[in-house]
């Protein structure tokens, strides 16, 4: 594989499984070292110890839950201590509960909102003190359909996804000139744990292809900035 970001650093929120996973897999066969972040020590360990049998890259992890302002902080200390600078941030982390406004609970709300959104924020505000220092740094935030196009029973995912949306060109219009990118991917139905799987999920994106569009954003010359990619399966299921 083309090793185009070589010496490069990296961090993926959500990197122990599905996209998340997938994205850490190409940017660690594309030369970056990369840590990454999940909710509990023992998925966290798993996953640096099984990516890390396929990679000669360096790969690290710490439990981390986006949603809390202070585990944030203490991700990205020991980012510092362990990759001693960032270029690439990948906000994957992401939760979801699917039903009606009327039987959504406060917690429920809460825990999509803080994490999908409120989260970002967090990893973002950490992340671009450090990227300012850094020449070609990126911000690539994964996003949803569901941030453009509203379902029944996903009042609390799409205000997340809505919102991420706008946060994200709000961001990128604050810190282009500051050598720092910034990207949303919007894909659809994607074949990963998140939510129910049908036995059969072929018609659907592959977390590899998510990785893909990751990797063709960041090769794209410093000039020019894809804002943002809308992916869908090309044969839905009817």
């Amino acid at each position: 594989m083309d090793k185009f970001l070589d010496g490069k650093k990296a961090l993926v929120t959500g990197g122990t499984r599905g996209i998340g996973r997938a994205i850490t897999e190409a940017l660690l066969g594309a030369g970056a070292s990369v840590a990454i972040c999940g909710r509990t020590p023992r998925g966290v360990e798993t996953a640096v110890t099984e990516i890390g049998r396929q990679s000669r890259s360096k790969v690290m992890g710490k439990a981390a839950d986006v949603s809390k302002q202070a585990d944030v902080s203490e991700l990205f200390q020991f980012v510092d201590r362990e990759l001693g600078g960032l270029d690439i941030l990948v906000n994957n982390a992401g939760v979801g509960f699917f039903k009606s406004t009327a039987d959504l609970s406060g917690e429920e709300w809460r825990q999509i909102i803080e994490t999908n959104l409120s989260g970002v924020f967090y990893c973002c505000r950490e992340a671009l003190p450090r990227l300012r220092n850094r020449q070609a740094s990126y911000i690539v935030n994964i996003s949803s359909l569901a941030g453009k196009n509203a379902f029944a029973g996903g009042a609390a995912y799409n205000a997340s996804k809505f919102g991420l949306n706008g946060f994200s060109e709000a961001m990128m219009l604050d810190h282009r000139y500051e050598g720092v990118r910034v990207s949303y991917i919007m894909p659809g139905s994607v074949n990963t744990e998140f939510g129910a799987v049908p036995s059969n999920a072929d018609w659907k994106i592959a977390p590899q292809d998510v990785a893909e569009i990751v990797l063709m954003l960041l090769k794209m010359p410093a000039r020019t900035l894809v804002s943002r990619v809308e992916v869908r399966p090309s044969k839905p299921k009817k």
